[in-house]
């Protein structure tokens, strides 16, 4: 174990990136306003991981004479590195004194002192910002001891406020956990991640996989074979997934989507149709005894290989779209240029993710039947089941009618492997039952499809004539969005629907959350009453084109499903970012939200 983590640790070394240092107008962006009050506002907007010295920060009014600065509320500061210092942008409101003879409203010019550092060791020298601001200067000095009460509880609004506008999104908190956090428990908290990841729609692919591989090595497989299997594979998905999630931080590139090339996924698929052909016994597949004579003399490393190289594929092409866990790495790294680290992170993740699929590799081991008829239907069953997991990834670059045509074909063709019209005294009646629902499920499919349908579920429905109850057959309508594939026509929607509530979705045909939110969140009745006030945009990043890739780099998106929201000035609520599937109820409570 030793070897391997010191051997990962070389790996991700050689990906690693110097730091990438902010221009000091992307590291600090200062404003300043006047209140109805007659107050300065002034706020220093600080990017991710930059800090300001809290004494170096000084406010002056160099013009006209007789107006000064009479107090500055500070916000509170914490220590770092022995200075007090502020690590979330702050702000200061800054009360006036004026001379008696001067009144109306003058134009004042006020200066802001500061400086700051980045976590990643650059010190940027100190800076001075100055601002014109016009003050009615009637108002001020005119304050009692209510208009005081009040004003230092307009104050705590006002810090609540900023403190609301910097509030962290799920994938940024996920990234300071890596940046903050001990090592033992970053591993152990991403460990955990991928154990939930494990429970997503988009790993469930490699359940069957992991599932065929094992039992596809036929005689002589033990529990202890199967689980040293297991583990190779897991590990060799663990190592594709990290080293693939290190060049997306460090590059900013959707690896996933980069994947998605129709030769890419036609490939892969026809590794499962071969595989699936093997364990109908039509030819045995294995690595020629040359090559593994080479490898080890012994022959023990015989299986190994393949399964390594079906682990690593899995979690290239099969493996599961982004979620916050995920984001929150890449940013990381992304950020830092920490590959190790966040590489670190990864790789404890995906191995939460593979605990489940050791377990089920372990299980297709432990209780495969002796060799007979039932060996025969259990590889029967597996080939059956790569085919479809082929289909399904062709799925996301061919017409759905195909897709359905070709799963009807299969499940005609396995029910008559099964035997269903074998008229055969002795034949089993669970197996002729199984084969029954099959043929007749998949010859409806067949009929639908032929009909026009594209509903997995329910096949017959475009059959349903229309009526007086034609609306409730229906199927359910989803809120409409409209379409974007580019930063310029996504800007033109923008700015179009400037004043109102928007929310825009990151979404690819081949990425399974994404389709379940379409047909579980945002289908839900009261989801969609409440989507009715926003205005709804969906990118469409499904073939990775060059301005895809720039429309999500603009935004950080490293993958779908991802859900941003803007406010009515067009601008993104970045703590309200969503990242991978929600359920519709936590969804909704979001909504209400913004």
């Amino acid at each position: 174990m030793k070897k391997i983590i010191l051997l990962f640790l070389f790996i991700t070394t050689l990906f690693a990136a110097p730091p990438k240092f902010l221009m000091p107008n992307e590291a600090f962006k200062p404003s300043a306003k006047v209140n109805d009050k007659a107050q300065i506002i002034a706020q220093v907007w600080l990017a991710k991981d930059i800090y300001l010295y809290s004494e170096q920060m000084k406010f002056e009014i160099t013009n006209p004479k007789g107006i000064s600065i009479k107090n500055v509320q500070k916000p509170k500061a914490v220590m770092h590195d022995e200075d007090m210092v502020y690590v979330s942008t702050p702000t200061f409101i800054i009360d006036l004194k004026k001379d008696d003879d001067i009144n109306g409203v003058k134009e004042i010019e006020f200066k802001m002192f500061y400086q700051g550092c980045s976590e990643q060791g650059l010190c940027y020298e100190p800076y001075e910002e100055s601002f014109k601001l016009n003050v009615d200067t009637n108002k001020i000095g005119n304050f009692n001891k209510t208009t005081k009460i009040q004003e230092s509880k307009k104050a705590q609004e006002v810090q609540k406020e900023t403190a609301q506008e910097v509030e962290l999104s799920e994938t940024d908190m996920i990234a300071d956990t890596i940046k903050n956090s001990s090592l033992s428990l970053i591993l152990l908290t991403f460990l955990g991640f991928g154990l939930l990841l494990a429970l997503t729609p988009c790993v469930f692919p490699m359940i069957p996989i992991i599932s065929g591989v094992i039992i596809s090595q036929g005689k002589g497989l033990t529990t202890k074979k199967a689980l040293a299997l297991s583990i190779v594979y897991v590990l060799a998905m663990a190592v594709a997934y990290t080293i693939a999630g290190i060049l997306a931080g460090l590059f900013g590139a959707n690896i996933q989507a980069a994947l998605q090339n129709p030769y890419v996924i036609y490939s892969f698929a026809g590794v499962f149709v071969a595989l699936a052909m093997s364990m109908f016994g039509f030819y045995e597949l294995k690595i020629p005894d040359s090559i593994i004579a080479k490898v080890s003399s012994t022959g023990k490393q015989n299986g190994f290989i393949g399964v390594a190289v079906m682990g690593f594929l899995s979690a290239l092409i099969v493996g599961p779209c982004v979620a916050a866990p995920l984001a929150g790495a890449l940013v990381y790294i992304g950020q830092t240029g920490d590959a190790v680290l966040g590489g670190m992170a990864l790789f404890s993740m995906s191995i939460g993710m593979g605990i489940p699929l050791i377990l089920v590799g372990v299980s297709a081991g432990k209780f495969m039947p002796k060799p007979g008829e039932w060996m025969t239907l259990v590889n029967a069953f597996f080939g059956v089941t790569m085919i479809i997991v082929a289909i399904w990834m062709i799925g996301r670059i061919v017409d759905t009618h195909l897709t359905m045509i070709l799963y009807s074909i299969t499940g005609i063709s396995f029910a008559f492997y099964l035997g269903l019209f074998d008229h055969e005294k002795n034949h089993h009646h669970i197996k002729k039952s199984i084969a029954t629902i099959m043929f007749i499920y998949s010859l409806i499919l067949f009929v639908g499809v032929m009909g026009g349908s594209k509903n997995m579920l329910f096949p017959l429905k475009v059959f349903v004539s229309s009526g007086s109850n034609a609306s409730i057959l229906q199927e359910t309508k989803h809120a409409s969005f409209i379409k974007v594939t580019s930063i310029s026509e996504l800007d033109a929607v923008l700015e179009k629907n400037k004043g109102k509530k928007i929310m825009l979705d990151f979404y690819a045909d081949w990425c399974a959350s994404c389709i379940e939110l379409e047909e579980v969140t945002f289908a839900d009745a009261a989801v969609k009453a409440k989507m009715d006030d926003f205005v709804l945009i969906k990118a469409d990043i499904t073939t990775n084109t060059q301005a895809q890739k720039d429309l999500s780099a603009k935004y950080g998106v490293f993958g779908p499903p991802a859900i941003l929201f803007f406010d009515e000035n067009s601008k993104v609520i970045k703590s309200k970012t969503i990242i991978g599937f929600i359920e519709p109820e936590p969804f909704l409570q979001h909504l209400n939200k913004i």
